[in-house]
């Protein structure tokens, strides 16, 4: 190996010698004489990339801010901790597999040895530290799993809303909320009153589970470009037979709201009978999404309902008591206090049913508000459960491993170095033996969980004859799947991604690597295609309207970041259609109840003129949309100027990572923090998903990090994390990866020794002290 700069330092705790080999691009590789020493430089060297990042992370989950961030953080501090786990560990760990408590002790035993060694020597702490003027706090292994917030679950916005929609417009009003598939008609359960949530509840629900918002203890207010099912991810594996290399290949990226620093962190971690490389959370022991020696590994979001919000009548006499069966059950009242940065803790009560935590009691209504959720369940940690598969050696250690997966719901594809591909779901889904989790339902014991439905349970599928299997969060329940008994879910992620996925896969063979990351980086767009066809045999009058038919007939349905038609489609869908549909089509007052509506829903209502449009649809149909186009070339044109040859989807639409604390940094430091901006393609509907939000533009959820593999071919394998590898703005890998993640570019994810010699540029020895 080329001599590279080389740090040696000595650490308690370590059983023997482990070496670090950082690559050009910021990846450690992580050489360990056993399991636990590689868990425990996982866990130092999160902590050296990343620690003011995974500290808050763990204060977020605990609840713990306001220590750091003063009383404003209280009400989010109570949030978190009505949803941290608080049942048995034993059996949490097993769920995780044989080695996950040991493997997760070592990590932060990891993370502590980083935290000792800032103390020694202070020159480390991270800028964001001196920024706030707080330290981080040592962790316990249990810290990693309790925490579940980190990863939503589903369904408790939409029972919300569908419960005020229904009060107020009745049940035939919500098919103008969301698409339900498979086809299915909602029912108000027996004893519930449909009716208009308190905001109470989600404040608290959101207060609990959206990333840290450090202007305020106040959750966000909802990001514009689609719900938490519609960041969405996609992954595929092509079989032998079907590529040119003559092995399989697969293909990940998981999306995201976009962070900095970034989700993801990539890292290679090898001791005998380990050698993994990819990505995961950097709070979280071992990789998610990755390969090994044998098994190439990715997952997405398969939007399994996994809560329920429960309704109950509280005693007026006693609000701490609710309605069950014949008589009164008493709240469980648990007291914790929360400690606030210059001032005295803060004593807080936190009660749960027997369902789980309330969210919100309403005395003056007579009702409480609880949310049953598999986060109460052992094994539901986000990610956790990947620790029982990256020493998979083949789909049938894998889908055993799925067994212990509780959350979030997921498609799993994976491929191996004999040509073996699949795909399987895997979630921890409540069986609801009398409903369907659409609505809220009476907590009174009429309707409860009778069981859990495992991976083994859920569809999957080996070595399919079409020679490739795929997700993008769409419905996937195969046509024999008996839905009707085993109610997963019926509210899934707009499928255009996976049409424009499974299109280009079916249409060909001889698949090579190349041709994999071009798909991965596909700016196709499923929706502009059909809403284009409708309006091409239109002859709207000379105007903006016949303009903007011009321009768009051309177009081949690209949202490249250079293309002027693609910006005015993006203008005329997102800001026109959708919204001026849910004006027409919805009862009045629908519209302003879902804020972030159903596009899937929206394409559909357009396209097949639904008789919602009036008495000739298809003539009110074809007007929307010449008026609406008409109105998004006005837009675009103050956008971008009145000659259409200057427009360009990216000059608006641009990737940027802002650091959440630069608006408190001064001018100097806020330039280093924040990254960016810089002109991307595509939207949260097209396979390069760069989800934005419609007031700015501005790119805020979608693809960050991905991954290539050529399976068994491992050195011949790429990825990206954007912005960087690194945590800390001094560091090279801080935003070095962000214009090539602009430009839809890639960097080697090298496995083999002699390759991470060849690309290592610096070398960590940990000893033992």
């Amino acid at each position: 190996m080329t001599a590279v700069p080389t740090e040696t330092i000595a650490l308690a705790g370590l059983d023997g010698e482990v070496e670090i080999l950082i690559d050009r691009w910021g990846i450690p590789h992580i050489y360990a004489e056993s399991e636990a020493g590689a868990f425990f430089a996982q866990g130092f060297n999160a902590g050296r990339d990343r620690l003011w990042q995974i500290d808050m992370w763990r204060k977020r989950g605990l609840g713990l801010t306001a220590g750091d961030l003063g009383p404003d953080f209280v009400a989010r501090d109570r949030a978190a901790r009505l949803l941290v786990y608080r049942g048995d560990m034993a059996a949490e760990w097993r769920c995780y597999g044989k080695d996950a408590e040991a493997w997760t002790t070592a990590f932060v035993a990891g993370v502590n040895a980083w935290i000792d060694l800032v103390e020694k020597e202070p020159e480390r702490l991270p800028v964001e530290f001196r920024l706030l003027g707080t330290r981080p706090q040592k962790w316990t292994p249990e810290d990693v799993v309790r925490c579940r917030a980190h990863a939503r679950v589903r369904n408790l916005d939409a029972e919300v809303l569908r419960s005020g929609i229904v009060a107020a417009f009745g049940l035939d009003a919500d098919r103008f909320h969301k698409k339900l598939q498979p086809e299915w008609r909602v029912a108000v359960p027996e004893g519930l009153e449909p009716h208009a949530i308190p905001p109470a509840v989600m404040k608290t629900y959101l207060l609990a589970t959206e990333p840290n918002v450090f202007a305020t203890g106040q959750p966000a207010e909802p990001l514009d470009i689609g719900s938490a099912d519609s960041f969405g991810s996609n992954n595929w594996a092509v079989a032998p037979s079907r590529t040119a290399t003559g092995r399989a290949i697969l293909a990940s990226d998981p999306h995201r709201v976009h962070e900095q620093p970034s989700l993801r962190y990539v890292v290679h971690l090898v001791a005998p009978g380990l050698d993994v490389i990819g990505a995961g959370e950097p709070a979280i022991p071992g990789v998610s999404f990755g390969h090994n020696d044998r098994l190439a590994f990715s997952l997405t979001i398969h939007p399994s309902d996994q809560e329920d919000l429960h309704v109950y009548e509280i005693d007026p006499a006693d609000p701490d008591r609710y309605r069950y069966g014949d008589g009164w059950e008493r709240m469980r009242t648990v007291r914790e206090a929360i400690p606030v940065r210059d001032g005295d803790p803060v004593t807080v009560d936190l009660k749960f049913t027997r369902h789980g935590p309330v969210l919100h009691v309403d005395a003056a209504a007579g009702r409480a508000y609880a949310v049953r959720t598999v986060w109460t369940e052992p094994g539901t940690a986000a990610y956790m459960a990947s620790l029982n598969y990256i020493k998979a050696r083949d789909w049938h250690d894998y889908t055993a491993a799925l067994e212990g997966w509780g959350a979030p719901s997921a498609n799993h594809v994976v491929a191996d170095i004999d040509g073996n591909i699949g795909w399987a779901a895997a979630a921890f889904v409540p069986q609801r033996p009398n409903w369907d989790g659409l609505m809220p339902v009476p907590g009174d014991g009429r309707y409860e969980w009778s069981g859990m439905t495992r991976s083994s349970g859920l569809p999957r599928s080996y070595n399919p004859a079409e020679g490739w299997v795929g997700s993008a969060n769409q419905m996937n329940l195969p046509p024999d799947y008996d839905y009707r008994t085993r109610r997963t879910g019926f509210e899934w992620t707009d499928g255009a991604r996976y049409a424009r996925l499974s299109e280009v896969l079916a249409s060909r063979a001889g698949w090579t690597v190349d041709e994999t990351l071009a798909l991965q980086t596909d700016f196709g767009s499923v929706p502009a295609r059909r809403l284009c066809a409708l309006l091409a045999p239109l002859s709207p009058p000379a105007g903006p309207a016949r303009d903007g038919a011009t321009l768009l007939a051309g177009w081949d349905h690209r949202l490249d970041a250079a293309s002027g038609p693609a910006a005015l489609f993006e203008i005329w869908f997102m800001k026109h259609i959708v919204p001026t549909v849910m004006r027409r089509l919805a009862p009045a007052g629908v519209a302003a109840m879902v804020t972030v509506p159903d596009t899937a829903l929206i394409v559909d209502l357009v396209e097949t003129a639904d008789p919602a449009f009036g008495a000739d649809p298809t003539a009110a149909r074809d007007a929307l949309l010449v008026e609406t186009l008409a109105a998004a070339w006005a837009e675009a044109a103050a956008l971008m100027g009145e000659d259409p040859a200057g427009w360009s989807w990216g000059r608006i639409h641009r990737g940027f990572f802002p650091h959440p604390l630069s608006r408190l940094a001064p001018a100097e430091l806020k330039a280093k923090l924040d990254i960016g901006p810089a002109p991307k393609g595509g939207s949260n509907l097209t396979i390069n998903n760069n989800g934005y939000r419609t007031t700015d533009f501005q790119v805020m959820s979608g693809v960050t990090w991905r991954m290539v593999v050529d399976v068994g071919n491992w050195d011949a394998s790429w990825t990206i994390n954007s912005p960087g590898q690194s945590g800390d703005p001094a560091s090279p890998h801080y935003r070095d990866l962000f214009p090539l993640w602009a430009k839809e570019e890639y960097v080697p994810m090298v496995y083999s020794r002699g390759a991470v010699e060849a690309a290592a540029e610096r070398r960590i020895r940990l000893v033992p002290a």
